[in-house]
């Protein structure tokens, strides 16, 4: 039997165009012979769709698609995402009430088989992630069921991403049901190391059950989140036969059931820096395109972050879309100059230059009378910064270009940055990439050809809002404070525990700190890329307003 698995780069909320891209997809697959033609977990929305399902109409315009669908649809089944709304007895006990006279539909997020110009029937996702960037228990009521469909005298099945996660359930229960072949629609999104987990419960499900596993996800960037695609199919042994592309839309075509066809295709995969690498590309790109912005704004100073946050942008966008702003200040050293000069000549981007000193003094008489009689500290720097975001902002207002934050995870945990200054801006590439990683993914861009100068790589991290300003003059190195970051925010160590770890006890007091009091930053920075197991935002909500210090 031959399926064809279309991965996907929907746009949440754009039903129409959605619809059009699965029927597009469902005649390639057709024409390339599939007898089933597959798509992702809410293909018709996009995903997430958060509070757009509680939208009545939105919920009408995604069945009067799904029926349209249908109409189109032959005697080759089409397997499509969608918002199902349920009869009012599968109501949830609890709905999101905006007022005594809203009420909201009850929701499933389901998968319909699509024959024969109808739809010929639906599953509904058992298994609700209520976790990480997942609200779903707000939004669904889970399923019950099964669903079994037959194709030439073969039998398939139809599960839903979260349904694959986990012992027995719905997976095994659909091998019970006669399935030989198990269809997993996803919307899983991207982090570091994801892949062997998923394949690990992939490769059970095939094993235990003795079936063709398919796990189809889809591609894109969307808000905080990047998709990967990375879809796969394996036997029934657990051998991965056929993969979908990283990153980018794709049409799988693979025979499953067929001993005498031909043997697995695992392409090469990316490296782990690689990866992460294509996803602050792919994030961006989308994230600006998506937006309907036509070019970004970077404010470059000679440092690490800014340099790797232009040549992701340059590769997202192309030159022409990105102009890299240097803002220098009497503090500004000429290597650092030098080397913004280098970068933008190097990445083809367009440059500019607004000195800060006259501005830096009209400030400094603003503030004169207030500020008479103090030591100049923290202030009088930060005023630098909020300058630089200042002319940042101006720029975007009046040419509508999106400006990109340079701030890093490091930098961010522990409140080493400026609220309206470096934090400025639209969106975030780099905002969950740990600082020793911008390190590593300036060196990897770099093997793809010069982009960031190696002297950007090699010098002292530096604000420079003060002569002979270090980093280190404020934080650990980064070689120790990265590793206390990871045990403290994503993997919510407690202090003794990190201590006992190895790691020298004041540092870490001082780092959860920090971590902990710089949450009402965090709270006002705008979104960036999700790449690692637990991202600020979604993925960790704590109050700001809390007393605890473990």
């Amino acid at each position: 039997m031959r399926l064809a698995l279309s991965q996907l780069n929907p746009l949440v909320g754009d039903v129409a165009g959605n619809t059009t891209a699965i029927h597009e997809a469902y005649r390639a697959g057709v024409a390339a012979g599939a007898r089933v033609v597959v798509t992702g977990e809410l293909a018709l929305t996009g995903y997430p769709p958060e509070d757009l399902v509680l939208k009545p109409a939105f919920v009408d315009a995604v069945g009067d698609a799904l029926r349209d669908l249908a109409a189109q649809v032959g005697d080759v089944p089409l397997v499509a995402g969608f918002v199902e709304r349920l009869p009012e007895e599968r109501s949830p006990s609890w709905r999101p009430v905006a007022s005594e006279a809203t009420t909201y539909p009850a929701l499933g997020n389901a998968a319909a088989v699509l024959r024969d110009g109808r739809v010929e029937g639906v599953y509904r996702k058992r298994r609700l992630p209520n976790y990480g960037v997942f609200d779903e228990a707000r939004y669904f009521r889970a399923g019950t069921g099964c669903l079994t469909f037959e194709v030439d005298g073969i039998r398939l099945g139809v599960t839903i991403c979260e349904d694959l996660w986990g012992e027995g359930g719905p997976v095994q229960d659909t091998v019970a049901e006669g399935a030989r072949v198990v269809l997993n629609l996803n919307a899983s999104p991207y982090s570091r190391g994801k892949r062997a987990e998923r394949e690990r419960w992939a490769g059970h499900h095939a094993r235990a059950g003795g079936v063709w596993l398919v796990w189809l996800n889809q591609v894109g960037g969307q808000d905080e989140v990047v998709f990967d695609g990375d879809s796969l199919v394996m036997g029934p042994d657990g051998t991965v036969r056929a993969r979908g592309a990283q990153f980018a839309g794709d049409l799988v075509v693979v025979d499953v059931l067929d001993a005498s066809g031909p043997g697995p295709t695992d392409p090469p995969r990316l490296g782990p820096v690689a990866e992460v690498y294509a996803a602050l590309v792919l994030g961006t790109r989308d994230y600006v395109r998506k937006n309907g912005f036509d070019g970004v704004l970077v404010g470059v100073s000679g440092g690490v972050d800014s340099a790797l946050t232009t040549a992701v942008a340059v590769d997202a966008l192309g030159a022409d879309a990105v102009t890299a702003v240097a803002m220098p200040s009497p503090h500004t050293s000429p290597e650092s100059s030098r080397d913004v000069k280098e970068l933008i000549r190097a990445l083809g981007c367009r440059g500019m230059e607004l000195p800060i000193e006259a501005v830096m003094r009209a400030f400094d008489a603003a503030l004169s009378e207030p500020f008479q009689g103090t030591e100049a500290g923290v202030a009088e720097e930060n005023l630098q910064s909020r300058i630089r975001g200042t002319l940042l902002m101006a720029l975007s207002n009046k040419f509508g270009q999106l400006v990109l934050a340079t701030g890093n995870k490091s930098e961010s945990a522990v409140g080493y940055a400026t609220l309206y200054g470096d934090m400025a801006g639209g969106y975030a590439p780099i905002k969950d990439v740990p600082k020793t990683l911008v390190y590593e993914l300036c060196r990897h861009r770099n093997e793809a050809g010069p982009a960031i100068p190696p002297a950007v790589i090699h010098k002292a991290p530096t604000a420079e809002l003060r002569p002979g300003q270090l980093d280190t003059d404020a934080l650990p190195d980064y070689a120790t404070l990265d590793p206390v970051l990871e045990l403290y925010v994503e993997q919510d160590r407690p202090v003794g525990e990190i201590v006992a770890a190895g790691y020298d006890e004041r540092t870490v007091r001082e780092v959860a700190r920090l971590v902990d009091r710089a949450e009402y930053k965090r709270r006002q920075a705008p979104p960036g890329i999700k790449i690692t197991a637990r991202a600020f935002g979604k993925d960790r909500r704590l109050p700001i307003t809390q007393a605890w210090s473990g």
